[in-house]
């Protein structure tokens, strides 16, 4: 940032500052007129005589008489002939005139005549004055702190703040915002309106004037146009209130509210000792005191003090400082761990300083809502908060986390994460509390710069605390229930002398006293024993004696053991006795009131009133509430929840009936079927499986039992409303913890629950866009004996009238993960099964969960040229990647990061890499001829280099026992080095007649088996360095890859002829032949006049026809090309078919006989690209690579004209006009669709490489050779 200063000349001078030296300084606005001071203006000392240079001097004078060395004024300290500047610049401007001290608005147009503060004659030519019409004075009026207007002469009008009234009026800006209010309390419709009277020199610059008001961060493109500019503009705010919307678990504000209201409201004289002690005030005021920590019993009130510290900060810190802060509660599963701290954490920092969304944004953009949900979310959320602390821009902060002691789930990651981060940042400063346990006292212990304030050090201060807080509920007591005098001093006494300094102890027996008549009042009093424990055994007492004693138990029961917080609406579903009362709001409310106060009531949500009441009814008193145990419990809300899907789940259940709707147009029906729903959708199977030992359970779980009637009835339903409840990805999770169970007695379940997630993982994707496509895609593209398919094959749409040919049974493969944006090069599995990594020639590095297919991490980006080779180190901590662009890189699989150093020391494209078994040591192999060693831990290359390969080396692998690597080569050999001393081992292995592609050892170590682009597999004795069995043949093309079975009894090999095949390692068999059909990708495809037959052509140089009835091949196929077909078309008359080829030529063919007719039609001199018939089937058109476009006659096959020449490039595609056949049938974005609408969702193996279609009908050419036929009927789409 460049400043003017004052020199010793009585000039101005420009000094240079970065972020963290910046001084303070006053700012100039003003509306910009014809001779502006530029910047070269005043390096070169020639702005001086300019009209502009008054304002510079003016803007000087003043912030001197403001005690302000620098200022800043637009014209001249920026140079707008450098466009990077000028970008960073307008980027930065709100936040620049946000850290000014001063801000000075000169208002040219406003004359000093006119300027009498004591009359009313100066407000006419200010509410006229030009400053309030342009766009960059919007953000320079509402971004400092300070504003103070001047006129012409220089004389002072007024302030922001003295003016507020008048500028409201002027600008529609709410008074709100002038006084320094967070932007993003108002909707971006409104700051939007802002600006819209407004006008500026340059287009653009209305949209980029907005930069800072939505403190967003853009690349600047003038000559775009007002409406591009608004437009990007509008993706980036779109952005990032996608990413704040994934990223709000909880809205922290909204639970503060919840809990005062719980609580019965906020007591100012319960907190405000806090703020005198010496504790809370060193911490406040001394920079170096970071973090206080505030501990105490159970019902001391730590939570209702926080809420009065948050109040108390809110009131007295600057307009700039951020507030953030996050009550844990253990009761509810949402935010009762770790993770949820620091969304609930970063969820408010983003929203009063958004640009803040920077350090969450790129990850996010590749990974979406996952980033805060996965395995791994807690290792990114650090990795983001820790950035975000470090951030230079960081205004100061105040963190404040309650009840640590509620985090259930990584309670100590959280408190290490605290200890370590406390002191990461002088503007941040720590507030938490907890209960006096030992094990958060020992973390926090290694904290530096804490402060402790323990509650039962400060009895007397808790104490007048509590007896104030006595005295307001007996006064509210008194009010309500018209107490006299007596009763009222008798209620305050047994309060005041029972209540133990305990805040709790009084709002319970405080709500337990409203529901008691008041001429009872003075009898029940002493029925109030002193202490929690006494207090939660007489109010389960009560309950125990009432008429609805065991209703009331069972809610306790139940919401005691579900894994979050119920609604209203779901425990219809969950408890048998409240389903006749499901519509009826009140009667609900009103038997959770029957509960006593262990329960609290809140926006329809149950939950427990403190976590010290559940503690009370799990441990002390589970005789009454679990009688037959809480596996009973489990089994109860497991059934309830089964049966209340079975009843309500069905088919299309919000009634959407488009099957390609997004989940994102998707709109909640007023009355939702779904929402009693969601609690048992999401969490009956981890209920089943807590009381699977039940006698009752085991009978759910037979063939004849509860479970396999619901899934053989209401899987597919199921999988649809998970998928409006976005959580399909549970529910993948959720199946495979039911096969993971023994059903040694279930056959038909076993079986069943086996083909449900190998549906489910295959269809995750599209099921979790678009829900209603479990019908359609999902089931279209099952196998056909999919238990599933079968299962239920009527819930496919009556439009599809004809179904692809599918696989008979599931295959090996499980499923497809996409993201990739090139081709993908390697991949490889961690030793326990549970994540994939793979590289691609887009330069990333991806990793994958292999339960759920879905990505983990954002990609791994460092590398700067294709990835070749990846490789887990053994104990799955660490990722290996080798690139084109020379180095080997490490990356750490629970953060993506990578771990520098990158190794550099190859001279050319490194080909493989693999970790050593200890993990040690990774080894390398190169296009430069070596293969190297580097230390995994340290990143140092280990010396000597392996030389003896005299051509590039492709492939290196560790023995099992880590003493020798095999390498593999262009030079036909096969090589083994000692690991201790670096030799070769004699003899190389030789036989391969072309490059080696591959290299594995067998797990014992005992063998080698090599792949080539000789088209074999070999397999070599480790001992004596020869050929084991004859080569093993069958590929039609080159060997990429092997490896060896986990037993060494098999070896599979992957190839370029678009096979894998299996070996037998004894005897060297091929096991199982390979399918075939076209043998190489389909490249065009086309319908016979009468849409019964297709031609398609492939790159196996033949041309084939199909039945379109049946699907099957008719034969022959027809054979002559001598090199790829590109292009094939039927004759009007369906009598003849023509072929173009990337031999050069254009052949015709008789349909009836597969006859080719010569001769054939030569003239291209290179490759030809696309052929057609003309409309009357006389003359055939032909396009080619070599840029010309050539007319035949049809029946002689000569050339009719001249080559038609004119195009730069290759022709590629050639079509005579014919308006009789405009199929609407085609295939977008991975969709079949109809005109616009989607109808079908196409897995990447129905992909097509090309397309034809005939009125409904449509075929798909695929790279694999096979072509599908789809026929789609005539008229609306629904599905059902």
């Amino acid at each position: 940032m460049r400043l003017l200063y004052y020199n010793g000349d009585g000039d101005f001078s420009l000094a240079e500052f970065f972020k963290s030296a910046i001084p303070e300084y006053a700012i100039l606005s003003h509306t910009w007129e014809g001779e502006e001071v530029t910047l070269e203006d005043l390096q070169n000392g020639t702005g001086t005589k300019k009209a502009g240079y008054e304002k510079i001097r003016f803007c000087a004078e003043q912030a001197k008489r403001d005690g302000l060395q620098y200022f800043w004024v637009d014209t001249c300290c920026i140079d707008k002939l450098n466009s990077a500047e000028l970008t960073e610049a307008i980027n930065s401007m709100f936040r620049w005139y946000r850290m000014s001290t001063r801000c000075y608005v000169y208002l040219s147009d406003v004359s000093g005549t006119s300027v009498n503060i004591d009359d009313l004659a100066w407000e006419l030519p200010f509410r006229k004055s030009r400053w309030f019409t342009r766009g960059w004075t919007l953000q320079e009026l509402i971004a400092p702190t300070s504003v103070e207007f001047f006129c012409r002469e220089s004389k002072r009008i007024g302030s922001k703040s003295s003016l507020e009234q008048q500028i409201h009026e002027i600008t529609g800006i709410p008074k709100s915002a002038l006084q320094g209010a967070s932007l993003s309390q108002f909707s971006d419709k409104e700051r939007f309106s802002w600006i819209q009277p407004r006008q500026t020199k340059v287009q653009e610059d209305k949209a980029y004037s907005l930069l800072g008001i939505f403190d967003v961060r853009m690349p600047l493109r003038y000559g775009e146009g007002m409406a591009n500019a608004f437009k990007r503009l509008e993706e980036e705010i779109d952005k990032f209130n996608k990413c704040l919307q994934d990223l709000r678990l909880s809205d922290p504000r909204d639970d503060k509210t919840r809990i005062e209201d719980t609580k019965g409201g906020l007591l100012d004289g319960s907190y405000h000792w806090v703020l005198e002690t010496s504790d809370f005030q060193r911490w406040r005021d001394d920079q170096q005191s970071r973090l206080l920590w505030i501990k105490g019993d159970p019902g001391k009130g730590k939570t209702m003090l926080l809420c009065g510290i948050i109040n108390e900060l809110e009131k007295s810190m600057s307009k700039t400082d951020i507030l953030s802060y996050f009550f844990c509660q253990a009761t509810d599963s949402r935010i009762n761990h770790a993770t949820a701290v620091l969304r609930g954490l970063l969820y408010l920092l983003v929203n009063q300083q958004p640009s803040l969304i920077s350090h969450i944004q790129k990850k996010h953009d590749h990974a979406g809502k996952s980033l805060f949900e996965d395995v791994n979310a807690w290792i990114a959320l650090s990795e983001i908060f820790t950035s975000i602390l470090q951030d230079p821009s960081l205004r100061s902060t105040f963190l404040i986390i309650d009840a640590l002691d509620e985090c259930v789930v990584d309670r100590s990651k959280l408190l290490d994460f605290i200890v370590q981060k406390s002191f990461i940042s002088p503007r941040v400063k720590w507030v938490i509390s907890s209960r006096n346990w030992p094990d958060i006292e020992e973390r926090l212990e290694r904290a530096g710069h804490k402060m402790r304030l323990c509650l039962e050090l400060n009895p007397k201060s808790v104490s007048a605390a509590v007896s104030t807080y006595v005295k307001y509920k007996t006064r509210q007591l008194a009010d309500e229930k018209g107490y006299d005098d007596r009763t009222r001093e008798a209620v305050l006494q047994h309060l005041v002398s029972n209540a133990d300094d305990t805040f709790l102890w009084v709002a319970l027996v405080y709500e337990n006293l409203k529901n008691v008549p008041r001429w009872k009042t003075l009898a029940k009093l002493k029925e109030f024993p002193p202490g929690l424990d006494l207090l939660y055994q007489r109010m389960l007492n009560q309950i125990c004696e009432s008429d609805d004693a065991d209703l009331c138990k069972q809610i306790l029961a139940i919401v005691s053991t579900v894994y979050r917080p119920i609604t209203l609406m779901e425990t219809t579903s969950i408890i048998e006795t409240l389903v006749d009362i499901a519509n009826d709001h009140k009667s609900l409310a009103a038997v959770i009131g029957l509960c006593g106060s262990f329960l609290s009531l809140r926006e329809d949500t149950v939950s427990f009133v403190h976590q010290s009441a559940k503690d009370f009814l799990t441990k002390k008193a589970s005789k009454e509430i679990l009688p037959l145990g809480i596996d009973d419990v489990h089994h109860t809300i497991f059934s309830r929840s089964v049966l209340a899907m079975s009843n309500t789940l069905r088919h299309d259940i919000y009634g959407l009936r488009t099957p390609g709707i997004s989940i994102d147009q998707v709109k909640q029906p007023y009355l939702d079927p779904l929402v009693a729903l969601q609690y048992s959708c999401l969490y009956w199977v981890d209920h089943l499986l807590e009381c699977q030992t039940r006698k009752d359970t085991i009978k759910d779980l037979k063939d004849s039992g509860f479970v396999y009637s619901f899934l053989r009835q209401y899987f597919l339903y199921w999988l649809e409303a998970l998928s409006l409840l976005k959580s399909v990805s549970k529910g993948v999770v959720m199946i495979k913890k039911l096969e993971d169970l023994l059903f040694d007695e279930s056959p038909g379940l076993h079986d069943f629950i086996h083909d449900a997630r190998r549906f489910a993982v295959s269809s995750r994707s599209i099921i979790e866009e678009a829900p209603l496509q479990v019908y359609c895609s999902a089931l279209v593209f099952a196998p056909e004996k999919s238990i599933v398919r079968e299962t239920f094959e009527k819930c496919i749409p009556s439009w599809i009238q004809r179904k692809p040919r599918v696989e008979t049974y599931w295959n090996a493969m499980l499923q497809t993960l996409e993201g990739h944006t090139r081709e993908v090069t390697s991949v490889a599995v961690s030793r326990d099964g549970k994540q994939i990594v793979s590289g691609s020639w887009d330069n990333t590095v991806r990793l994958w969960d292999t339960s759920t297919g879905q990505l983990v991490l954002p990609p791994f980006e460092g590398h700067t040229s294709g990835v070749r080779s990846v490789a887990f180190s053994p104990d799955g901590k660490l990722i290996v990647s080798g690139s084109y662009d020379r180095t080997v890189r490490r990356w750490d699989v629970a953060t993506g990061q990578q771990l520098l150093p990158a190794f550099e020391g190859h001279t050319d494209r490194v080909n493989s890499v693999s970790f050593s078994p200890d993990g040690k040591q990774i080894v390398s192999g190169s296009w430069d001829r070596t293969v190297q060693r580097w230390d995994a831990a340290t990143g140092q290359q280990l010396l000597p280099a392996f030389e003896g390969h005299i051509d590039r080396v492709t492939s290196v692998a560790f023995s099992p026992d880590g003493k020798q690597i095999v390498s593999g080569s262009y030079d036909r050999t096969v090589r083994r080095w000692d690991l201790d001393t670096g030799q070769q081992l004699l003899p190389a292995l030789e036989g391969h007649t072309s490059e080696v592609s591959s290299v594995a050892f067998s797990p014992d170590g005992k063998q080698i088996v090599s792949g080539s682009w000789d088209n074999t597999v070999r397999l070599w004795d480790t001992t004596k360095g020869q050929l084991v069995l004859p080569a093993l043949e069958g590929h039609t093309s080159g060997v990429r890859s092997v490896a060896f079975s986990a037993d060494g009894k098999q070896i599979v090999s992957g190839s370029s002829d678009n096979t894998v095949r299996r070996w037998d390692a004894a005897i060297g068999q091929q096991l199982l032949p390979a399918l075939e059909g076209h043998t190489s990708g389909v490249s065009s495809v086309a319908f016979s006049p009468d849409g019964k037959q297709i031609v398609s052509g492939s790159y196996d140089r033949t041309v084939r026809r199909w039945d379109v009835a049946t699907g099957q091949l008719l034969l022959p196929a027809l054979e002559g090309h001598t090199n790829r077909v590109t292009s094939v078309a039927f004759s009007p008359d369906g009598k003849q078919i023509v072929s173009g080829s990337s031999d050069k030529t254009v052949w015709r063919w008789d349909v009836a006989t597969g006859q080719l007719l010569l001769p054939a039609l030569e003239g291209h001199t290179s490759g030809v690209s696309s052929v057609a018939f003309s409309p009357d089937g006389k003359q055939i058109v032909s396009g080619s690579s070599d840029k010309t476009v050539r007319l035949w006659d049809a029946a002689t096959g000569h050339q009719l004209l001249r080559a038609l020449e004119g195009h730069t490039q290759g022709v590629s595609s050639v079509a005579f006009p014919n308006g009789e056949h405009f199929p609407t049938l085609h295939v977008s974005n991975s969709w079949l669709v109809d005109g616009t609408t989607k109808l079908l969702w196409l897995p990447t193996g129905y992909r097509p490489t090309c397309e034809a279609a005939w009125g409904m009908v449509v075929a798909l050419g695929h790279a694999s050779g096979r072509l599908s036929f789809l026929q789609i009927q005539q008229g609306l789409k629904h599905v059902i």
